[in-house]
């Protein structure tokens, strides 16, 4: 599909973004929206499925037809079967007529079924016969209605998981899963961030009469380096409040940080601290990570020695580095050890490592190393990984797109 009609595509269905996943997205509405075929949405909260699903009915042959959205997570599961397929007056306490169901209402047009993955087992089963004969019988009813409705469900869980746990039927699950279009998290397509921002900033702006003078360059990095866990609703809902706070100012850097990271006070220098204050924060950071790093190494090696003795050396390949900056309160190694035939590795009461005896190794190889390992040790749980290392979320999210490193997200 040619660029200019994707555009336009995306503009008449409101869909943001310039990045591959998303023009992939929109090539597969195009393709999949003049059938009756079901389709299944997937993707963490807020990224925005039920504007993919409208955008695959208004590019449909029932675009003039009813498009009724159901959020199954917020019905009760009592009474879940008797919203969808409606009831018989006299079916159960509080019928007091019979009423028609969201099925019937969306009669020869499209049903969004939010959250399939929070429908229990019996109501699965009715909407297994509905995809499959077309037909339903209404609580306490006896005879059954037919009725022709596309099918888009969504969900945010993994129904693969769901259903080994028994918990979604199997042959629902391959009845829905025909056609799999798969959103992104906000954090893996940063690209688009900036075009949402302005788009999000400009409506909101109008649609209340604000003055807004836009982000400064470094607000806009600040928040195209956040990991956004609520996706685009929770982007969209911070640039609004922003606006709102910061009438008729330029947004800086740190307006951004201190809402979404609330107050940091300094702290004072303190003998426990693994380095001296006033560095940058990408400079103290990344010493930390250093320092982890080569107590780490000291540990082994020490473990080493008492168990089965001195470990052999340890050759790095890439470019030696300068390490930036001093650290006085790391203890000296209690043992030297050879690095790639440069000299020996030592430390003083008065830097981390001597720049000329670091041997063949980067810090940059250093900090990928150590992040990894952590990311893995913690089971890719991003909070415990960056309190173990003593960063912010903000840079191991940024540190993990930098070293394209996995993050246990599929």
């Amino acid at each position: 599909m040619e660029l200019d009609r994707i555009s336009r595509l995306q503009q008449s269905f409101g869909i943001l973004g310039e990045s591959d996943q998303i023009r992939e997205i929109v090539e597969t509405i195009d393709q999949v929206a003049g059938t009756n075929i079901t389709v299944l949405l997937s993707g963490e909260s807020g990224t925005g499925k039920e504007i993919i699903a409208n955008a695959i009915h208004k590019h449909s042959t029932r675009k003039h037809q009813p498009f009724i959205k159901v959020n199954c997570g917020a019905i009760p599961p009592g009474i879940l079967e008797s919203e969808l397929f409606g009831h018989i007056k006299g079916s159960f306490t509080g019928a007091i007529e019979d009423r028609k169901g969201y099925f019937e209402a969306a009669n020869n047009g499209t049903i969004f079924l939010d959250e399939i993955g929070e429908m229990p087992l019996e109501t699965q089963v009715r909407l297994l016969r509905v995809l499959e004969l077309g037909e339903f019988l209404p609580v306490g009813g006896s005879d059954a209605r037919h009725v022709d409705v596309r099918v888009i469900a969504a969900t945010n869980k993994d129904l693969t998981v769901e259903v080994d746990k028994e918990k979604f039927r199997k042959d629902l699950y391959y009845r829905i899963k025909t056609i799999t279009i798969v959103m992104p998290p906000l954090r893996k397509r940063a690209e688009d961030i900036p075009k949402m921002i302005d788009k999000f900033a400009l409506d909101f702006a109008n649609r209340n009469n604000i003055i807004f003078k836009g982000f400064s360059p470094t607000a806009m990095n600040v928040l195209k380096e956040y990991g956004w866990p609520g996706n685009t609703r929770e982007l969209k809902n911070f640039i609004e409040s922003m606006i709102v706070l910061q009438k008729g100012e330029v947004i800086t850097s740190a307006m951004v940080e201190k809402r979404l990271f609330g107050e940091r006070p300094e702290a004072p220098f303190t003998p426990n601290l693994p380095m001296k204050i006033g560095k940058s924060v990408d400079q103290a950071e990344r010493e930390l990570i250093l320092q982890q790093l080569f107590m780490m190494r000291r540990e082994i090696h020490e473990i080493h020695d008492v168990t089965v003795g001195a470990m052999p050396p340890m050759n790095y390949q890439s470019p030696a580095v300068q390490l930036p900056g001093n650290i006085s309160t790391l203890p000296p190694m209690k043992r030297q050890e050879k690095v790639a035939e440069e000299g020996e590795v030592v430390l003083d009461d008065d830097t981390i490592i001597h720049p000329d005896k670091i041997g063949h190794i980067s810090m940059e190889e250093v900090e990928r190393d150590l992040i990894e390992r952590t990311l893995k040790k913690f089971n890719y749980k991003k909070r415990q990984t960056a309190n173990a290392l003593k960063i912010s979320e903000r840079t191991l999210y940024r540190k993990i797109i930098e070293y394209k490193l996995k993050d246990g997200n599929v």
